[in-house]
């Protein structure tokens, strides 16, 4: 729990702050996360998140295939099973994404479980994200909305022990709790303009909670650009978020758990696929997270503040898929001396054998194709091939993963590490659209009773102009074809010497369509204002050539001591479309922390 010299101990002893855990960070994280916070983490709220893009268009090709599926199944035979009779006994109560595609579904899966177990479960759906109907003529497989926290409040507040949503922004799971816990009315303003900045500031906090919630141990020192100071990988601790009345929130772990919570930790997290970190658009509320303030209190425990809130959109944004075909990708090993050479000759001959073959079955050529040799360098004795082809017609593809294990015995020596026939897969392509949330039917079914929400702004805000007068403290610089940042005045005199961007930065980088954000966060006060006038927006997109085709544009971030540069066109169409073996750009914030630059010496970590 929060220390004893913990700055919030000023306030009245009854504000005890509501612990919520995030167990979850994708459909795919360990088991270890919800037994843990259920043993340790003295939860008020356990909440899931399963819902990357990819997963969505996953979870539509698995529902294509069954429709009673298109739902995390492992939150309900592996993490429900885990936790049911703490949540049974009123320990926690539990808030998930992980109906995807089918919520019912997923509802009713866990639901029959309960019943197996003999246990009495209060189950609530949040339904009304599928849009496909209002969307016709345009050959969307799916068509799902972002949803906020207002069905989700609404289930609290009718006593579900378990809401189980769809489609919606993934830190409306901690919002809606907060929502309910505190009593905000986040369906209609205050009437006074200061009541309605609080309210806003209030929802952008809670936001920013679930921003650092949603991505599981990424807040606790996983992935971390010092990966080497986390310790215990192996029983690394998920994130705890002790929130208070006032919005003021500390982030943590459970006691004798591995990983850390430190400003990097956080400070990374926060940084992780926000574009513009002055408008960064939820359902509920528009952030302004540019001002956000990071204070460790301790071992284990950061402070955040200053997030800022602006009123929610009247759009909101859908989540869309198309059928675009099939794919089939490969990897093969090959030993020896250069072993690089040897598997891109293997590659480009796989590819001109099968190019053959369809023409031979009357098959058009493939939509597209590629390869990467992984661990190519001068010195590589062993590679990783790494193939990928895409074609409308699935027997093409088929031929193609026919012709990858004869190369075992037919081309370059030391090949191995075929295991079988890849197999042939749907590409489902995503993309984003936007609907008037006035277009939306949202509901919230528990037992026998449904509740119809309406999430539509129907009348402005009536904020503090004043406030907003002054407009957004973040700041767009840089960018290919804009005016490049004036460098600072040189300091002829000091000692300087080579080094990596990670000498004196740490960061991270995600994904949204086919962008890449990649967060820069400087190590030191003093490596901020090197970083400001050495890393323009042009000079990212000049390293980042090979892989970025389109416009980089720079945000500073002086809260946190940070700049976002936001690549376009940089993931080859990203998700499933991509060719790439890093489709979500996850290493794009790796390549960029090696780009050499000349700093002075006293900036050396």
């Amino acid at each position: 729990m929060v220390n004893t010299n913990h700055p919030l101990q000023i306030l009245p002893n009854d504000l005890r702050p509501i612990r919520i855990g995030g167990a979850s960070g994708f459909w795919g994280d360990s088991s270890v996360g919800p037994m843990q916070l259920a043993r340790l983490g003295q939860l008020d709220f356990m909440v899931f998140d399963y819902l990357a893009e990819l997963t969505m268009s996953i979870l539509a090709a698995q529902r294509t295939k069954n429709p009673d599926l298109g739902y995390a199944t492992d939150f309900v035979s592996v993490a429900m099973r885990a936790v049911m009779e703490s949540v049974a006994a009123g320990q926690f109560r539990v808030i998930s994404n992980a109906g995807g595609m089918n919520p019912a579904g997923c509802a009713k899966a866990l639901t029959a479980l309960a019943q197996q177990l003999g246990v009495d479960l209060r189950v609530a759906v949040v339904g009304g994200d599928n849009v496909l109907a209002q969307l016709p003529g345009q050959g969307f497989l799916t068509a799902n909305a972002y949803l906020g926290a207002l069905p989700i409040k609404v289930a609290l507040d009718q006593g579900a022990q378990v809401v189980i949503t769809g489609r919606c922004v993934d830190s409306a799971v901690t919002l809606g709790a907060l929502a309910h816990s505190f009593q905000w009315d986040i369906s209609e303003p205050k009437s006074l303009p200061k009541q309605s900045q609080i309210q806003l500031d209030l929802l952008a906090q809670a936001s920013l909670a679930g921003h650092i919630l949603e991505c599981g141990c990424q807040a606790t020192g996983g992935l971390l650009t010092d990966w080497e100071s986390v310790p215990d990988w192996a029983n690394i601790g998920y994130p705890i978020v002790e929130f208070y009345s006032d919005g003021q929130f500390v982030v943590t772990k459970p006691a004798a758990t591995g990983g850390l919570v430190n400003v990097k930790s956080v400070g990374e997290q926060i940084v992780y696929e926000v574009h513009d970190p002055a408008s960064y658009v939820l359902p509920d509320v528009v952030c302004d997270f540019s001002q956000v303030r990071l204070t460790e209190l301790g071992d284990d425990q950061v402070l955040v503040q200053g997030a800022r809130g602006l009123p929610p959109p009247d759009k909101l944004k859908v989540s869309a898929t198309k059928l675009s075909g099939y794919r089939c990708n490969t990897q093969l090993t090959i030993v020896g001396i250069d072993a690089d050479k040897k598997a891109a000759r293997s590659a480009l001959a796989i590819f001109e054998r099968v190019g053959v073959l369809l023409t031979q079955a009357g098959l058009a050529p493939f939509t597209k194709t590629a390869f990467e040799v992984l661990g190519a360098s001068p010195l590589s004795f062993e590679v990783v091939l790494f193939m990928v082809a895409i074609h409308d017609d699935k027997r093409a593809l088929e031929l193609f993963a026919r012709e990858i294990a004869p190369a075992g015995t037919s081309f370059s020596p030391g090949t191995t590490g075929a295991s079988g026939r890849p197999a042939v897969t749907p590409l489902i392509s995503q993309m984003a659209v936007f609907l008037p949330r006035d277009q939306l039917s949202i509901s919230v079914t528990l037992g026998p009773k449904n509740w119809a929400i309406n999430c539509s702004v129907t009348k402005p805000w009536p904020i503090n102009q004043e406030l907003i007068a002054a407009g957004p403290s973040g700041s767009k610089t840089g960018g290919i074809g804009k005016t490049k940042v004036q460098t600072a005045e040189a300091q002829t005199t000091e000692v300087k010497t080579s080094a990596r961007l990670i000498d004196i930065a740490y960061g991270r980088s995600g994904d949204k369509g086919d962008v890449s954000n990649i967060g820069i966060i400087a190590r030191s006060p003093e490596a901020l204002e090197w970083i400001k006038s050495e890393l323009s927006a042009e000079a990212v997109a000049n390293y980042l050539k090979p892989w970025v085709k389109g416009i980089t544009t720079r945000y500073d971030w002086p809260g946190i001591g940070a700049f976002n540069f936001v690549c376009e066109s940089a993931l080859d169409g990203g998700g499933m479309t991509s060719l790439r073996n890093d489709p979500l750009g996850k290493g794009m914030a790796q390549r960029l922390l090696a780009m050499p630059i000349v700093i002075p010496v006293r900036l050396i970590r």
